[in-house]
């Protein structure tokens, strides 16, 4: 499975990105998806996760109410919406898959990660 993440770059405070995640080489319908992200410094992080269905969707508190994940299966991409941006959320963002059920916020669970795509926030 490789995951393939586009859309970071600079935005200003209360500005809006879109980030998109493009899966390969296995059905994305088998996969639970998440978002994690790095800043400089600091460990990865949980940032929005959402099960096979798009049924159920999960979230750190710190983006609850700006973020928004989805996922469209016939185009096996998966996508986070991001407004409202603040400095803080400036970081490397990550999407990656999990196989199996549980919890969807370790970043322990998930079985492959995309490279990585920057997200800026300038004050």
């Amino acid at each position: 499975v490789q995951l393939q993440a586009s859309g970071g770059g600079l935005v200003q405070a209360g500005g809006s990105l879109r980030l998109s995640c493009a899966v390969s080489g296995r059905s994305m319908s088998n996969y639970g998806m998440g978002w994690f992200r790095q800043a400089p410094g600091k460990e990865r992080e949980f940032v929005a996760g959402i099960n096979r269905s798009g049924g159920s969707t999960y979230y750190a508190d710190s983006v609850k109410g700006r973020f928004t994940i989805s996922r469209d299966n016939a185009k096996s991409t998966v996508y986070l919406q991001m407004n409202s941006l603040k400095p803080e959320d400036t970081a490397v963002y990550y999407c990656a898959a999990k196989l199996y059920s549980g919890s969807m916020y370790p970043r322990t669970e998930y079985d492959y990660w995309g490279q990585g795509t920057l997200v800026t926030v300038s004050s």
